[in-house]
């Protein structure tokens, strides 16, 4: 089996290693404009700098009304386009690849920030709040309720997922995720806990996934035939008579059909209050089996934290890479570190750090 450092190729982009970066909300927009700054340039930048073969930025969304908070990235249009170039640019020159995740929050959008003010819940129409969407007008808890979106509406979704896609390339990028997880809009749909529709998207397991395999056609025939297009799924509501791994394993089946190429399977957040095992690699099983179920690649995430425990993943072939969140917050140069400590001589040290270089 391969190792954490061997690399991975999806079509044709070869990633030097398989630790990469997960996708991370920043919040960090103050002019409320979806454009990223300085910050996401030095954040991004120095995760890529420290080694990671894969970069994912933020869950950036695909119209105003996708945004988690009103402080979030967007690529909606050409000034976020030419602000994200910039970075996608800087992150490919320390060899790492560039990567973005689309996203659109649904009844999840117009929030507080969880940084920069101490309240909870839905911001107010009168200080920047908007009414938010879903598939079905249930809210989630202490927030506002959506609107259900009409079915004529649908189409736009789709079109937005796959416009901001052709930006994306564009910016420089050389990967797109397409976030299905946390419980935001894609995860709305395919959850019978939140997505009570009695049309064509609605109901069984086939009609809640038409909108995600709508977008994956639509974002894989924007970004062309070479570009690797990842799919993050939470495989579990953690909740009964929700979203399983059984049913992600036949939709992440379904969407290989339609382009994409790697699943990033992470798990909740539809269902405020869910009970969580929470522990290291909490949710590696949850990528071993969906990989397996459905004979597709994986990535694995939650609280892989020592490189023993990230190579192990790899090496037992539960996944065929790992994504760090907070690990890397702590620490952005841990791919350096790890390859020190699991006896990998790595070729692409920055040269400027070269002095303190492990020997």
């Amino acid at each position: 089996m391969p190792g954490l450092f061997d690399p991975l190729t999806l079509r044709g982009t070869t990633f030097r290693n398989r630790l990469w970066v997960a996708p991370m909300c920043q919040y960090s927009v103050p002019a409320r404009d979806g454009v990223p700054t300085d910050w996401h340039l030095v954040h991004l930048g120095s995760l890529a700098r420290g080694g990671s073969g894969l970069v994912i930025a933020e869950a950036t969304a695909v119209a105003p009304e996708g945004r988690i908070s009103p402080e979030d990235t967007g690529l909606w249009n050409e000034a976020q386009e030419a602000a994200w170039s910039r970075i996608a640019d800087f992150v490919r020159g320390q060899g790492a690849i560039p990567g973005i995740q689309l996203a659109h929050a649904g009844r999840k959008a117009s929030t507080f920030s969880v940084w920069g003010d101490e309240r909870d819940g839905s911001v107010p129409f009168d200080e920047g709040g908007w009414q938010t969407l879903a598939p079905s007008a249930i809210a989630f808890e202490g927030y506002a309720e959506p609107r259900a979106l009409e079915l004529a509406e649908l189409p736009d979704v789709v079109r937005a997922f796959a416009d901001a896609a052709v930006r994306a390339v564009r910016a420089g990028f050389g990967l797109v995720e397409v976030h299905a997880a946390h419980g935001y809009l894609l995860h709305q749909f395919l959850s019978p806990l939140s997505n009570r529709r009695d049309d064509a998207y609605g109901g069984p397991l086939e009609h809640r996934a038409r909108l995600l395999l709508e977008v994956v056609r639509a974002v894989r025939e924007a970004v062309g035939p070479e570009l690797p297009v990842l799919v993050r799924f939470s495989a579990t509501d953690w909740v009964e008579d929700g979203w399983d791994p059984e049913q992600t394993a036949t939709v992440a089946a379904w969407a290989r059909e339609a382009g994409a190429d790697l699943f990033d399977i992470s798990s909740g957040g539809l269902v405020a209050g869910a009970r969580i095992p929470l522990g290291p690699g909490y949710q590696v099983h949850l990528a071993e089996s969906v990989g397996e179920d459905a004979e597709v690649p994986v990535a694995a995430v939650g609280l892989i934290t020592t490189p023993a425990q990230a190579d192990a993943v790899i090496r037992e072939g539960r996944a065929d890479a790992v994504l760090l969140g907070r690990e890397l917050l702590r620490d952005p140069h841990f791919p350096l570190r790890a390859a020190h400590e699991l006896g990998v001589d790595l070729p692409y040290w920055p040269p400027q750090y070269l002095r303190a270089r492990w020997r």
